[in-house]
């Protein structure tokens, strides 16, 4: 039998800010070493909702305020309520940065009123003020709430203002080690509602981190196949050694 992936890559027009295409050609190249036929469905602002609907995975990421904007306004109109559908199935998903706030219930920058979110995770950010340090650079985290990979290191970069809070419908995704995470307070970072991820986590996240890939293609699997036995161990040389060095950075 074939195995064949559908991955939804929503705004990548709008939303690819920080390297977040890295995050799109780790899942497809790592299904196509495994033979699983994968195809990266590019999700904008004119794409039928069909498209998306037939999807097995989906992808978003971060961008500048502008860009931000345009795709907030469709996404919230039209695209979330699909996506929503879909996560509540088991479809699994990856939303980084500006896509991670979101899918929360609101963001409240600094002045104005709060901008409403999709609702899909249980979570809301708020910007503490013009004064307030921006939280930056790297960071390393130990996963807490991917079974499978429970205990397995990870690093990334982040670089975001406001602070992200979790409420009790969504569990965090790793634990600190090193770096502020979703708020710089409760030393945690990311969010996982049933297979969806939420992450501050850029520059991208997967190239530094494969297990995370896998475990989406995991889910992706299981919830289109009923199994994961395409999913055989790949020979991962590179990838350890880059993260015991982002581990071991100063």
């Amino acid at each position: 039998m074939k195995y064949k992936l559908n991955i939804a890559w929503l705004y990548p027009d709008l939303m690819s800010t920080y390297g977040d295409r890295g995050n799109v050609i780790v899942l497809q190249k790592r299904c196509e070493r495994r033979g699983i036929q994968a195809t990266v469905i590019s999700i904008t602002i004119e794409t039928h909702l069909s498209k998306l609907r037939k999807c097995d995975l989906i992808f978003m990421g971060g961008a500048q305020d502008r860009q931000q904007k345009l795709a907030s306004k469709d996404f919230l109109k039209h695209k979330s309520p699909v996506v929503s559908r879909m996560v509540e199935k088991g479809i699994p998903a990856l939303f980084v940065c500006a896509a991670y706030q979101f899918v929360g219930s609101y963001y409240k920058p600094y002045q104005g009123e709060s901008i409403p979110g999709a609702g899909i995770f249980d979570l809301y950010t708020e910007h503490p003020g013009d004064q307030a340090k921006r939280l930056i650079g790297n960071v390393v985290a130990k996963v807490i709430n991917l079974p499978g990979i429970n205990g397995q290191t990870i690093v990334g970069f982040e670089n975001h203002g406001g602070r992200t809070h979790l409420g009790p419908k969504v569990k965090p995704l790793a634990k600190i080690i090193r770096g502020f995470g979703n708020n710089g307070m409760d030393r945690y970072e990311g969010a996982v509602y049933k297979n969806a991820i939420g992450s501050y986590f850029h520059g991208p996240l997967l190239p530094k981190n494969p297990a995370i890939a896998d475990w989406l293609l995991g889910k992706a699997l299981e919830n289109k196949y009923g199994t994961a036995d395409m999913l055989t161990q790949l020979e991962d040389t590179f990838e350890p050694l880059a993260r015991e060095i982002m581990i071991n950075r100063r």
